[in-house]
């Protein structure tokens, strides 16, 4: 027998088909956003810091119509399995495209708002239906 503790050996494919099965749902969702942030060579969210310039990917998991100061402003949750942050357009009602379920990929500089991450009018770009 090895000295060597369980959680420090390589998983077999019997040992992360057993985890799997015992994952719930999310669970494995947020693993394989977290997967592809990793591949598409993005910032992890929960990585992310105040005024820190970044480019994050997740799936949006609400999008809601919610001015600011009088000015009209589209809000999205964007979620990559390690944390959210909340996406905003100002001036915008609505953009063709931006809606929950959808993935994308956001560049900008992180602000912090009421303890939450936010960006404001960010670079972004749809990730095609066919992937999802």
């Amino acid at each position: 027998m090895s000295a060597v503790p369980r959680s420090e050996k390589p998983a077999g494919r019997f040992r992360r088909m057993i985890d799997r099965l015992s994952s719930s749902q999310e669970d494995l969702e947020s693993e394989e956003l977290r997967e592809d942030a990793e591949t598409a060579g993005c910032t992890r969210i929960g990585d992310c810091h105040d005024r820190q310039i970044v480019t994050v990917t997740g799936t949006l998991r609400t999008v809601t119509l919610r001015p600011r100061a009088g000015v009209p402003a589209l809000e999205a949750e964007l979620f990559d399995g390690s944390a959210a942050l909340d996406v905003v357009w100002l001036g915008r009602r609505s953009i063709v495209g931006i809606e929950p379920g959808r993935k994308m990929i956001a560049s900008g500089r992180i602000s912090m708002s009421r303890g939450r991450r936010v960006l404001f009018n960010p670079k972004y770009e749809l990730r095609p239906l066919g992937r999802e």
